[in-house]
């Protein structure tokens, strides 16, 4: 279990740094080809309301959503700075491992301004096989009931 757990805390860390270190075309390398990227506020997800800010079903819809944030989006330009609490294994059923961590992203503005941009909790499934580790599907889970502005980046 141990070995287990310190694979999931790598995976869940290496996505986050991928994002803080703006290096957006590796997030997709952290999912199976079939693995789910989902951003919803918990409000919905509390009430089986199915409305998600972001959902992605495979890793082509992840990577066509930060070719988009490059090529076509427009937003402030912005970076992300992710602390994330201990990374919970909840069970390991074969190779699946589940995972639960809370988050807190910062957002940093070109000129220095940074704010508290998202709060929330991972929910993770994740595929542990020969000492690596893919997201089967995150599930990210916003406390607020709404994103105060465009969310492009992904959390």
């Amino acid at each position: 279990m141990n070995e287990v757990r310190r694979i999931v805390e790598d995976l869940v860390h290496a996505a986050a740094r991928a994002i803080d270190d703006d290096k957006l075309e590796e997030f997709p390398n952290f999912f199976v080809a079939d693995g789910v990227y989902k951003v919803a506020s918990r409000f919905n997800a509390e009430r089986g309301l199915p409305l998600a800010h972001i959902y992605c079903t495979n890793r082509g819809m992840i990577t066509d959503r930060i070719a988009s944030i490059r090529k076509a989006n427009i937003y402030q330009p912005h970076r992300y700075r992710h602390l994330i609490s201990g990374i919970h294994v909840e069970r390991v059923e074969g190779d699946v491992a589940t995972a639960r961590a809370n988050y807190l992203v910062l957002r940093i503005m070109d000129d220095g301004a940074t704010a508290i941009f998202s709060s929330g909790e991972y929910r993770d499934a994740i595929l542990v096989k020969g000492g690596a580790a893919l997201f089967r599907e995150r599930v990210v889970l916003f406390d607020s009931k709404s994103i105060e502005t465009l969310l492009a980046i992904p959390l």
